[in-house]
Order: structure tokens, then sequence, then C-alpha cells
């Protein structure tokens, strides 16, 4: 087949499993055209040997008569999820040439369904960044217009996908890095609910935050990943939520109460917070969005207006807690155990100060500034346990929102994509374009971006739907109902 590459998870599984195509035919396609595109930047590590092993052993299965929804797909995984085959690098050079002894949970779990390792994807150092021009290595492109942006941390994942390198791919949101980099480039994207995936062997950058997803072309897709991703991992992730692993695919048909063929989602409340249409939303963003909500109005959904009144506390309580948390966390990259360590140094402290000066970049160091800062003694109860509590406060928020509707819906983003290198000299405006995604990712609820249209320069424009805690099924329904009715998941970049 010479499409191989323009078909999504569900429908490369069912070529394979009909014999149309092979997984090693897939897997070698797809390589082949990564190749072809490495100046988009998106990946950084390959084994083509190790990848058409498990392509191999795919096809083994189905010889056998194993069937699987993910039997003999290709994927490939953000550089933060360590693996035995690829390096991981976490996008730092710190980490260069480091080669874990064991799988990340979300790694294996694809591997058992039967998915395919293309490769590592590109991603913002120690997935800290909102534009993936933090990466060590090189930044990744938009495939959309290669002078923009593909967002971040995960926009590598967000620019495979896009490009048609790959159906799908895994990423990470800790305050928008799945859902803002699936925005810019026109891809579907969902955050589940915290402690849904596992995070036992993710590279961490905020334990409370950081979360594993899966990004495609569709919500459908989404759902057939998340599937095998999701379920409690408790005797090796203490963050793991004892909560039963669903298949998120008979979600996707099930129909409300009420509904019909043209209307399905007749019944269903969906809330906008005016905190999330005011000012600081770029029009031509607003427009798409807008555009999105009268789709689904003809749905049968009914919007509601609600608030959010702590949303652009949000802002400055994640840039508390988030670097805090990677003090600690990034504390045991010493030179000591793993990882780089500098050539020349006088004692142990001066081989601790030149190591991490070297193998960490500006806006990594930043932040552990920052949050060592704020665990330092006099400054905790002011900063960091104050940040706590206002988190608690934004949770709140929500769980009010959701007494009045059952899913929340808005921009994820102020403003589409901007140009690689544009915001690089100013950190803070990188900050401010997560004000939309932050608040979710500090309640912890399930999140999810969905292709909404297209905004200035013809660069795409999410919308972005928020679950309440355990409705990723609920989600993914309300996505998949408007890309029945709508094609915007269809568009492709020009050239690809």
């Amino acid at each position: 087949m010479s499409d191989i590459h323009q078909l999504g998870v569900a429908d490369l599984a069912a070529a394979i499993a009909a014999k149309q195509t092979s997984a090693v035919e897939a897997a070698h396609h797809l390589l082949t055209r990564a190749q072809q595109h490495a100046s988009l930047g998106a990946y950084l590590a390959f084994n083509e040997e190790a990848t058409l092993a498990q392509a191999r052993a795919a096809d083994a299965r189905i010889a056998a008569g194993e069937r699987g929804p993910l039997l003999g797909v290709p994927l490939a995984h953000k550089d933060i999820f360590v693996t035995t085959d690829f390096p991981t690098t976490a996008g730092s050079r710190m980490l260069l040439g480091y080669q874990s002894p064991f799988n990340a949970t979300v790694v294996q779990r694809l591997a058992d369904a039967g998915a395919v390792t293309l490769g590592k994807l590109n991603c913002d150092e120690f997935a800290m960044g909102s534009g993936n021009d933090n990466s060590a290595y090189a930044p990744a492109h938009n495939p959309w217009d290669k002078q923009r942006v593909p967002g971040g941390s995960s926009g590598g994942s967000a620019a495979a996908v896009a490009a048609r390198l790959v159906p799908a791919a895994t990423g990470t949101d800790t305050g928008g890095s799945i859902r803002q980099p699936a925005s810019f480039t026109g891809i579907t994207g969902i955050k589940p609910t915290y402690g849904r995936c596992s995070r036992y062997g993710m590279v961490a950058f905020a334990s409370s935050l950081d979360q594993a997803g899966p990004m495609a072309r569709s919500a459908a897709d989404c759902a057939l990943l998340l599937s095998a991703m999701a379920g409690p991992d408790i005797d090796r992730d203490s963050t793991s939520l004892d909560h039963s692993a669903e298949d998120y695919s008979l979600a996707l048909s099930q129909p409300r109460e009420g509904a019909s063929a043209t209307q399905p989602l007749k019944g269903l409340r969906i809330g906008l917070p005016a905190e999330f249409f005011g000012a600081g939303c770029a029009p031509d963003v607003l427009a798409a969005v807008r555009a999105a909500l009268a789709e689904y109005e003809k749905l049968g959904a009914t919007l509601v207006d609600i608030s959010l009144p702590r949303t652009e506390l949000s802002i400055p309580v994640y840039y508390i807690i988030a670097p805090a948390e990677a003090s600690s966390n990034l504390s045991r990259f010493d030179g000591v155990k793993f990882g780089h360590r500098a050539a020349q140094y006088d004692d142990l402290a001066d081989m601790y100060q030149k190591t991490r000066s070297e193998g960490f970049g500006p806006e990594v160091q930043r932040r552990i500034m920052i949050g060592t800062y704020v665990l330092s003694h006099g400054y905790y109860d002011a900063y960091y346990l104050k940040a706590q509590q206002i988190r608690r406060l934004i949770a709140q928020d929500f769980q009010q929102a959701f007494t009045q509707c059952d899913v929340i819906a808005g921009p994820v983003a102020p403003t589409v994509a901007w140009k690689i290198g544009e915001k690089s000299e100013d950190p803070l405006a990188n900050y401010l374009a997560d004000v939309y995604t932050l608040s979710t990712s500090l309640a912890g609820l399930p999140g999810m971006s969905v292709p909404a249209g297209f905004g200035a320069g013809r660069m795409p424009v999410g919308l972005q739907l928020v679950g309440n805690y355990f409705k990723e099924g609920e989600l993914l329904r309300t996505a998949h109902a408007f890309q029945q009715a709508t094609d915007w998941h269809l568009k492709r970049p020009e050239g690809f």
C-alpha cells in the first residue's frame, strides 16, 4: 500500500488484520517517510532493527489468529518515557545516550497490545516549555508552517502525527503539553484524569501534575490508545489510581438518553467559562471556537454560561508548584549515578555545579532556581503553601461549575502557534500562553483538544473540552460526535 501514512490507527489496524498490508510493511514505510521529513525535527532517535523485530512479532501474532485494535500499528513515544530499545534523553543533554533497563508502564502496555515503536519524539527539555524550542538538540517545526512552533512540550509528538509520519503518539501533559500542541497542529489529544495512566518510567517534571495521554488524528483513535494505556499500576506508581481500565471505544457509540441520529448530543450541557472568552483571547481563535460551539448546538447540546473565577490565579500557582516539584525531582541529576558528568572538576561540589550547568538548559535552570527559592526556609509558607491552598480553591471552582454543566468548553490557547524563537527571550510570554490549560491540570481533571478550524495565517485552532473526574468516555464521545459532523480533523498540512 502506498497510502499507509494517510491511515489512522483504526483504519491501519483493519488493513493489517485484513492482510492488505503487514506490520513490517507499515513500519518500513513510516520509517522511510520519517527520514524523508527529518528536517521537521519531530524524531530524536530510531532503532530500525528493534522496530522491525517488533513488527515481525506482531505479524506472527496475526498469522496465529490473534486480533486487536492496536496489533501491528506503528506508534512513537515522547522522549520522556524510558524505553529499553531506544535511548531516552528527555530532550536534555543531561541524559545524552542514556538507555533504560526497563520500559515505562505506558510503553509496555502499548507493546503488549501489539503496537510497534517507530522511535522517540522530540520534546522540550524535561517537558518544560510551550513551543518545543527548549529541546537541547533542535526545535521541532510545525508542519503547517515550518517557521512556527508545534507547541510544547509534546511538540515532536504533535508534529509527527500532523505530518503523517506516524498515526498516533504518546505525550505528557503537566500544564497543557498535550492539549496545546494538539491545538497548534490540528490533531486530537487527551489528558486523562490525573492518576489514570501510570507515571512509572516517565521522567519526572512535576509529580503531582504530570500525566500521560495519547495524541492522534481523531477522538476514535485516541480512545483506542487510552484504553490500552490507562489502568491501575499501584505497585509501581504511588500516584496511580486504583480505578479499573475501561474500553473507551464503547463510549463513542453509547447514545445519550433522548438523543437522535441528527442530535446525538441532545441533553448535553456545555459550560462556557466567562474567563475563557475575554479580551485576552485573539479574535481569530474566538471566531473558530464560537463556530465549533454553534455546531455543537446543532448536534443538540445546550450552551450554559459559567464562571471559573480563579482562572488567572492558575498561572502564578502553577509556576510556583511545578518549579518546586521540578527542583526536587531534578536533584537526582548530579553526575554521580547516571547521566552527564563534567569532564573536569576540583572536588564534589565543583562537579555538581559544572555537571548541572553543562547538562541543563536555560529554561530548566530557571525553573530549578525558582523552585528552590519557593521551597527555601522563610518562603515555603509564603509561596508554596499558599499556592497549594489556592490550588484547592481552583479545583472547587470546577466542581461548582459541574453542578451547572456536563462538559466545559473554550479555547486551548489565546493565539495560534507563534514563530520559532519569537518568545524565547520572554519566558513570561510563554507562561501566559498556558492560561486556559493550567487550571485543568491543577485540578487533576481530564481535558482534550479537538481540531475546530483555522485562525490567522491559516494555522489550526483547537477547541478545549474539560470533563469531571473519570469522565474521559464522555469527553471522547462529545469530541467524536463533533468529528462525525465536521472534517477539521481530516485536514492535513500541504506537502504531507
